[in-house]
């Protein structure tokens, strides 16, 4: 699958999953809402409820910042099957206007957020490696 094709397939997708690695160096997963701009992801944390404010994958991300982000489709027919994997460095946003631009494109994206705008933070993933499979 091409570059141009992988693009396409991630812009489709509402949601991915993001791996971190804590310091013991055992992986963590979650699904996230995101956005691509240009060769950056970026993803924010929102009012949904959580267990602590504290993120598990904010702390990762902060002692160890490479991470991966899988985009995947399933169907019983197999001949549709497919995924795209982003690799790249994440770091939370601090720039207050790189933030707020990331917010506005999130709430563009997914119409939840117009609602109740993330307070994030905001983490962007500077796409280093995009690699993906499809069965067609």
């Amino acid at each position: 699958m091409d570059a141009t094709a992988m693009r396409r397939r991630i812009s489709e997708m509402p949601v991915a999953r993001l791996a971190t690695v804590d310091a013991a160096g055992r992986p963590h997963v979650v699904p996230i809402s995101f956005v691509v701009d240009g060769d950056t992801l970026y993803f924010a944390v929102d009012a949904k409820p959580k267990r602590s404010s504290d993120l598990k994958r904010l702390r990762n991300i902060a002692q160890n910042p490479a991470v991966s982000v899988l985009f995947d489709h399933y169907e019983d027919d197999w001949k549709g099957l497919w995924w795209v994997r982003v690799d790249g460095a994440a770091q939370r946003v601090d720039d207050a206007a790189e933030a707020g631009r990331a917010i506005d494109l999130l709430v563009d994206r997914y119409p939840q957020y117009a609602r109740a705008r993330p307070g994030g933070p905001v983490v962007a993933i500077s796409i280093e490696r995009m690699s993906g499979w499809s069965a067609a």
